[in-house]
């Protein structure tokens, strides 16, 4: 079990941690049903552990603390699947026919790709193993898959072969994902050689679009990739607040609310 501080003595707070960090996200509700408590009860439960630095609360829930190692991949895929999905879809509506795309590492950016399969006479250019064999059976796409170091964790292929590569490259359209997002606008990652590929994606492109879900403003990672000014349109599930919605319009970001189920209302967040 995971250690804990000892103002922690809870066993079912020490299986909430346990459970988060297999599944990166968990619902108030869901918590309490596998319990078999109050919401109440694992509210309390979960501010308890966010005074302890163990969760990040979030609308509805709780999701895993760490601003210095990233979540596991099958974690990852599993926060805010549904919104995700919708992102993929909005982002993938922004691409031409008959057009180049470099697409990133990330678990979003997989569901543009999953998105982008209807389309034609495309040319993709990816780092990401995941996008690559989700792309690859379509005739109508033309996939061209970086050299580079692969990451056991997730597929994603990083290194200076991998950021060469990428330089060889002028292509119409960008998709990348971020890892977290901070207040004043900037990006950030866990590794640096996925940032560093990222750049170079990003310096290779003639327009940018983010793409990532809100939680990721919860979120905290040490390494930074770029700044919202960088970025010419964010596909979000919705904006967490105002005034991310007025940096954005500063920024000269044109902003994709994709929507998606809300949490249920949780009154002590």
């Amino acid at each position: 079990m995971t250690p804990l501080p000892t103002k922690i003595a809870s066993r079912r707070q020490i299986e909430i941690v346990d459970w988060l960090r297999e599944k990166g996200r968990v619902a108030v509700e869901d918590l309490a049903t596998h319990f078999g408590v109050t919401p109440q009860t694992i509210r309390r439960d979960l501010n308890d552990l966010s005074d302890a630095q163990m969760v990040v609360r979030v609308h509805g829930g709780a999701m895993v603390s760490s601003g210095v190692v990233n979540l596991a991949y099958e974690a990852r895929k599993l926060i805010a699947g549904p919104h995700k999905k919708l992102i993929g879809e909005a982002a993938a509506r922004l691409v031409p026919d008959h057009s180049s795309v470099f697409i990133n590492i990330g678990t979003t950016t997989e569901e543009v790709a999953r998105a982008l399969t209807g389309h034609t006479g495309l040319l993709v250019i990816t780092n990401n193993l995941n996008v690559a064999a989700e792309l690859y059976r379509h005739s109508a796409i033309e996939v061209f898959l970086t050299g580079g170091t692969v990451r056991q964790a997730d597929g994603g292929i990083v290194g200076s072969h991998a950021i060469n590569m990428i330089a060889q490259f002028r292509v119409d359209l960008a998709i990348i994902g971020t890892s977290a997002l901070d207040a004043d606008g900037t990006l950030l990652d866990f590794d640096i050689r996925e940032v560093q590929a990222a750049r170079a994606i990003i310096e290779h492109a003639r327009k940018v679009v983010l793409v990532s879900d809100s939680s990721k403003f919860a979120r905290s990672a040490p390494v930074r990739v770029a700044h919202l000014s960088e970025i010419d349109i964010f596909v979000t599930d919705r904006l967490p607040s105002p005034a991310i919605a007025d940096l954005c319009r500063v920024n000269g970001v044109e902003v994709i609310e994709a929507g998606g189920p809300l949490e249920n209302e949780d009154e002590s967040t």
